[in-house]
């Protein structure tokens, strides 16, 4: 019986000379690894899909970088409902199933969480594009898809790139729900930044920068991370919207920019699979398997 099995997809599992992508995910799971054997557990690690694993001879699986979920939504929704049945997730299945899908967002919104201005918009929606966001009043605003990771079909509208965005957003609504967000302009200047957090508690933080020209702060675009030493302040934001998570994330990594007002809003709650950045705080490593040790 294995005690942990960390979750990757099959790309990252045993790459061939990997890149600079690949390498950070293996070094990230190398720490995490070295942390929980050096506290008497027994790690794997293998691809969420592997059809020769048994998954009720592990004790905990742990969601690290099933970074092909969204394309295979419904492959990894069946996948969900019967490894539950065979091992404990962690997180949990309940709070998986609510962070899937960024209606999460409108919950945290009525807890008194700050969020960007979101329309959601259910699948099947007849009206235009170019109507929806007139009806906003929003000049400049942001779609995407309720269900989505690393920037999926993410793009930013305005009067000139609206009438480019009608047949794609026609065929996505067709079969999935979709978000429009006033686009938060201090997001060009100041970054994005996510607070990691173990067992609801901040480990640290990075600043996250797009590229010059583009508005998407994920590395797949160019996009580049930073050392980040948030305030007080931005700490007590981050734990309290994890706060009202129920049952209570082991990890979860809060996304936050500063919205047009200059306040701080939380554009993403990633408790699934997000990245964690061990690579640059060794450290937190060690909070996190202290967080999963706990647990077990």
């Amino acid at each position: 019986m294995v005690d942990i099995t960390l979750l990757t997809d099959a790309r990252y599992v045993n790459p061939v000379n990997p890149d600079w992508y690949k390498q950070n995910i293996l070094d990230d799971d190398k720490l995490v690894r070295a942390a929980l054997e050096k506290r008497g557990l027994t790690v794997a690690r293998t691809n969420w899909d592997n059809p020769e694993y048994d998954w009720t001879q592990t004790r905990f699986a742990i969601f690290r970088t099933t970074w092909d979920y969204f394309d295979r939504f419904q492959e990894f929704s069946n996948w969900l409902d019967r490894v539950n049945t065979q091992t404990k997730l962690i997180n949990p299945l309940p709070l998986v199933r609510w962070n899937i899908d960024k209606h999460y967002l409108r919950d945290l919104e009525q807890h008194g969480v700050h969020i960007p201005p979101t329309v959601f918009i259910k699948s099947g929606e007849s009206r235009s594009l170019t109507e929806i966001v007139n009806q906003t009043g929003w000049t400049d605003s942001i779609l995407k898809p309720a269900i989505s990771g690393a920037a999926r079909h993410t793009y930013r509208l305005n009067a000139s790139t609206l009438p480019d965005h009608e047949l794609i957003f026609r065929e996505l609504i067709a079969n999935e729900s979709m978000l429009i967000q006033e686009f938060q302009k201090p997001v060009l200047e100041k970054g994005e930044v996510a607070y990691m957090l173990f067992g609801g508690k901040f480990s640290h933080a990075v600043l996250k920068k797009a590229k010059p020209g583009d508005f998407r702060v994920q590395d797949d675009f160019g996009g580049t991370v930073h050392e980040y030493m948030p305030t007080s302040k931005e700490i007590d934001f981050a734990q309290q919207a994890v706060s009202f998570c129920k049952p209570a994330p082991v990890y979860a990594r809060v996304d936050a920019i500063w919205n047009n007002q200059n306040e701080l809003c939380v554009s993403e709650l990633e408790l699934i699979e997000p990245e964690l950045w061990f690579r640059k705080h060794p450290t937190a490593a060690e909070l996190f398997a202290d967080a999963l040790f706990k647990l077990l």
